[in-house]
């Protein structure tokens, strides 16, 4: 601890920021923005830096979390992902890294969630509108391609 502050007042303010944490798995970007107004930045600084090492925040690990959450919740696209990451604060490197690393499994989920998104569509409207909003949902072509092909295949 390097600031003008108490035992005591780090103590205090790292309880209130460890329950915030724990209530709710939180990024290190909503951390800050919770506690910025309210804690003087040197004290938020070091108890981010207490949390960080004790392991109770990790944007690496949120990403982790959030993206096994989102697949099981939702059909997102993975511009979708991004965007709800990108949201909490997360970096762009952060995210690119899981990407790269969980590639197979990526494409995987979001071909299952496109094809899931065409069942559901199909008895409302045509292939082409069917199209239109997987691109807007932020789907690639090559995922929608083989997703229409599979499943009108079968």
């Amino acid at each position: 601890m390097e600031g003008n502050y108490s035992i005591e007042e780090f103590d205090k303010a790292k309880t209130k920021v460890i329950k915030y944490i724990m209530y709710k798995k939180r990024t290190e970007y909503e951390v800050k923005n919770k506690f910025s107004k309210m804690l003087e930045e040197n004290l938020l600084h070091d108890i981010i830096e207490y949390v960080k090492e004790a392991g109770y925040l990790s944007d690496e690990i949120y990403i982790k979390r959030a993206i096994e959450e989102y697949k099981a919740l939702n059909n997102l696209s993975r511009k979708e992902i991004n965007y709800k990451l990108y949201t909490k604060g997360i970096s762009q490197n952060l995210i690119e890294n899981y990407y790269s690393e969980h590639q197979e499994d990526l494409y995987n989920y979001e071909l299952q969630a496109a094809k899931n998104i065409i069942l559901k569509k199909t008895s409302t409207i045509d292939k082409e509108e069917i199209k239109k909003y997987l691109r807007k949902k932020g789907y690639v072509e090559e995922i929608i391609k083989e997703a229409m092909n599979s499943t009108f295949d079968n």
